[in-house]
Parts: C-alpha cells; sequence; structure tokens
C-alpha cells in the first residue's frame, strides 16, 4: 500500500465523511492542497458497466467550458494542404511516413493524436503502439477528420477524452486548483453530463455508481449524485 505525506494524511482528516455537493467538494480540494506545485483537479467515477461485455464501450469526448489548464502536445497524421492547416493551428507535430515510423519505433512523447482519413490507412500500423496508451485516433472522438485545424484547436482548447478501464473506472481532468472555483464547477459539471450521455443501451440500473473529486496528490472527496446522472 502506498504511503502518504503529511499533507495527504490531514487533509483526509478534514474530508467530508458523506457525498457532498460538487461545489462544496471544489472548495475542500482548494483548500486543501497536496503539494506546492498547481495540481491538476481530477474526476473519479466508477461506472455500473459490465466490464466483460465488449458491447458496452464508454468513450467519448467532453469540452471543458474552462479549459483543462494543461498544455496539450497535438501530433497530426496528414499530408499536403492538410498537414499546413494542423500546422498553422498550432499542432505541435505534423508529418505522415516519417512520424508514422517514428511512432512505430515507440515514441509517444504527445498527448493527442490526430490523422485525417486518408492518413489512417497507414496509421493503422501504429495500433500496437498507440492502442494500449489509447492514443489510437478515432472517429468517435473527433481525432479522425479531414478537418485537422479545428481539431488541433479544440484539442487545445478544453477538449478531452474519456476512455472507461478494464474495471469500470474513469478518470478525466477538471483543471488546475488554481482555477476559481466557478470554473471547476463549469468544467466538473460538462463531464458528469458527457459521461451521462455516454452510458449505452445495454446498461440496466445505476450507471455512475460513485464519483471522487480530488487534486493530484490530494485527499478524495465523495460527490453526490443527482438522479437523473444515475
Amino acid at each position: 500500500m502506498a504511503k502518504h505525506g503529511k499533507k495527504y494524511m490531514n487533509a483526509l482528516k478534514d474530508a467530508p465523511k458523506g457525498a457532498v455537493s460538487v461545489e462544496e467538494a471544489v472548495k475542500f480540494v482548494k483548500n486543501h492542497a497536496g503539494a506546492k506545485f498547481d495540481e491538476t483537479v481530477d474526476v473519479y467515477m466508477k461506472l455500473g458497466v459490465d466490464t466483460t461485455k465488449t458491447d458496452s464501450p464508454v468513450r467519448g469526448i467532453v469540452k471543458l467550458p474552462n479549459g483543462s489548464g494543461k498544455k496539450v502536445r497535438v501530433l497530426v497524421f496528414a499530408g499536403g494542404d492538410m498537414a499546413e492547416a494542423a500546422r498553422a493551428a498550432g499542432a505541435d507535430y505534423v508529418g505522415m511516413d516519417d512520424m508514422v515510423e517514428k511512432v512505430m519505433g515507440g515514441w509517444t512523447e504527445f498527448d493527442v493524436a490526430i490523422a485525417t482519413v486518408e492518413a489512417m490507412k497507414s496509421v493503422r500500423k501504429c495500433a500496437r503502439v498507440l492502442g494500449p496508451r489509447g492514443l489510437m485516433p478515432n472517429p468517435k472522438t473527433g481525432t479522425v477528420t479531414d478537418d485537422p485545424a479545428t481539431a488541433v484547436k479544440e484539442s487545445k482548447g478544453g477538449k478531452v477524452e474519456f476512455r472507461m478501464d478494464k474495471t469500470g473506472n474513469v478518470a478525466v481532468v477538471a483543471g488546475k486548483r488554481s482555477f476559481d472555483a466557478d470554473k471547476l464547477v463549469g468544467n466538473i459539471n460538462a463531464i458528469v453530463e458527457a459521461i451521462a450521455a455516454a452510458r449505452p443501451a445495454t446498461v440496466k440500473g445505476v450507471f455512475i455508481k460513485s464519483m471522487t473529486v480530488s487534486t493530484t496528490m490530494g485527499a478524495p472527496v465523495r460527490v453526490a449524485l443527482a438522479a437523473e446522472t444515475k
């Protein structure tokens, strides 16, 4: 079991014992820093999904209204005019065969990978590297597109992807602890709405079973969920 520092243990003692509102959870994490740096605020959810069923994936995107506060490194697989448009939009890395070869060699120093429809013919070769890391471009998340410039701007402007892991959990970045409280609340509410909307039709009963909010190294706070999100 991992050992936690004094700040974490003190915060854990002060943390609400039951589930609280999003506003109260944000107030707590902002007032109980887990580290000296500007920590990321994360939302964690346990979903009521049968993970043995491959027809019940939970994956999608959410546009954080107040941005993520994170510097997002974007790779775009594209050529010609689309490549130039991606560069102009602020993509950190742009290329085709050269980038495919680099990724196939194990390079993954980026946060989002975007590909044009044509480029996907070559990008599929990178599946063994990108897939396990959740970086494979996908039409469902808007990362396979013939408008890479817009996709780049959205990725850098606050669009984040969420994806359920093998144990039925989802973790999503909601911003930085330094954000104003109302901005964090707005981002968290947007995350809850996006995940609730991604509920597979095959799921019966409670969908979002539990939700907590915490900073990178801070104590978690359980959030009370409204009936419509379950």
